[in-house]
């Protein structure tokens, strides 16, 4: 694959997206207007015109390779979809960011892509920060979306019970202070350590893991054939780790709204952004709206895997109930263990609707 941006992964692996399905996309408006963001969009059948759009939306810090087995088992299926993911800003093989982005920058850009595609009939898939990315972006003009899954995600304030951002993995070290402990040259071990390494573990186990990750990326020594090299690499530039660790700080506050100062935009608050989808979320796609099916997956071992949050899905949209799956040995990146089941899941909703 030729890489036309500046992203520092300019070598994926062959799997990276389905062959000759490589799209680039000029943002043309906003804080990103004029960087170059990357999406590949893919027709699972040649013969039969696609009904369905798959839409993946990713969180932090991975990119869309993450949805890899979930797109694979849906291309196996033979069901004619339409298959669109994109990478964002400072992410994957899209353009470096130049600031410290969150959500709500991400979500304006989906939401020019996703109309400049005109996309329709959309099945909406969001993990972690691609939740209020995804949703935030979608939310504004619901009539597109015709399906929801969710895996370890949220876009409601972050209950105090149990798992949160201030005491998981550990209380110890907890992940939103590893934005503050690891170095930016770092930064990418860590990505290649927990999205592809990060199950239920103790304390030693865990330790040797972000050390071996931290090494092979500060020594170049990760194989490009894996996902490891995808995420250590796309976040190998200062500016695109200084904006990754901006989402891990905002994760003790997640779904209450954030506040910060940014070196070349100034203040920037997602208060707004989060009131909108918590005051529409449930009229635009629950029962009282279009009642659209909803699936849920989640990884237990995980401040976004916990019933309370779980709870607060099923207040919003309780056609989620009956496809609820909790999984209570999978931490966040459930997307890495249970792909197949996940497609399954799309398939369903596509019958049921």
């Amino acid at each position: 694959m030729h890489v036309i941006s500046n992203s520092p992964l300019q070598h994926p692996p062959a799997d990276y997206c389905p062959p000759g399905s490589e799209r680039w996309f000029t943002i043309p408006e906003g804080l990103d207007a004029g960087k170059t963001l990357f999406y590949y969009d893919y027709a699972t059948s040649a013969g039969d015109t696609p009904q369905r759009t798959v839409l993946f939306v990713h969180g932090n810090p991975e990119c869309s390779y993450t949805y890899r087995k979930i797109r694979d088992a849906l291309i196996a299926s033979g069901e004619p979809l339409r298959i669109v993911a994109m990478d964002h800003i400072g992410l994957g093989l899209s353009d470096q960011a130049d600031f410290e982005m969150v959500d709500f920058h991400h979500a304006a850009n989906v939401l020019q892509l996703v109309r400049h595609l005109d996309l329709q009939n959309v099945t909406l898939v969001t993990h972690d920060w691609g939740g209020p990315i995804g949703i935030g972006a979608l939310i504004q003009e619901p009539e597109r979306v015709g399906a929801l899954l969710v895996m370890n995600t949220t876009v409601f304030p972050m209950p105090s019970d149990g798992y949160t951002y201030t005491n998981y993995p550990f209380p110890w070290l907890p992940w939103y202070l590893t934005a503050s402990l690891i170095p930016d040259a770092l930064w990418g071990g860590v990505a290649a350590a927990v999205v592809c390494h990060a199950h239920p573990q103790g304390t030693a186990p865990f330790l040797a893991s972000i050390t071996k990750w931290l090494g092979k990326h500060a020594s170049r020594s990760i194989a490009q054939d894996g996902p490891e090299y995808v995420f250590s690499q796309m976040l190998r530039s200062p500016a695109n780790a200084r904006s990754s660790k901006r989402n891990v700080r905002q994760t003790p506050v997640w779904g209450y709204g954030y506040r910060y100062e940014d070196a070349r935009h100034g203040a920037q608050d997602n208060h707004a952004f989060y009131l909108r989808i918590q005051g529409n979320i449930s009229q635009c796609w629950g029962p009282s709206g279009r009642n659209i099916p909803v699936c849920g997956y989640f990884g237990q071992w995980d401040a976004c895997g916990k019933d309370s949050v779980i709870a607060q899905w099923h207040k919003a949209l309780p056609q989620m109930t009956d496809n609820t799956h909790r999984f209570p040995g999978i931490g966040h990146f459930i997307e890495e263990y249970k792909g197949a089941e996940m497609a399954a899941s799309i398939l369903a909703m596509h019958e049921r609707s």
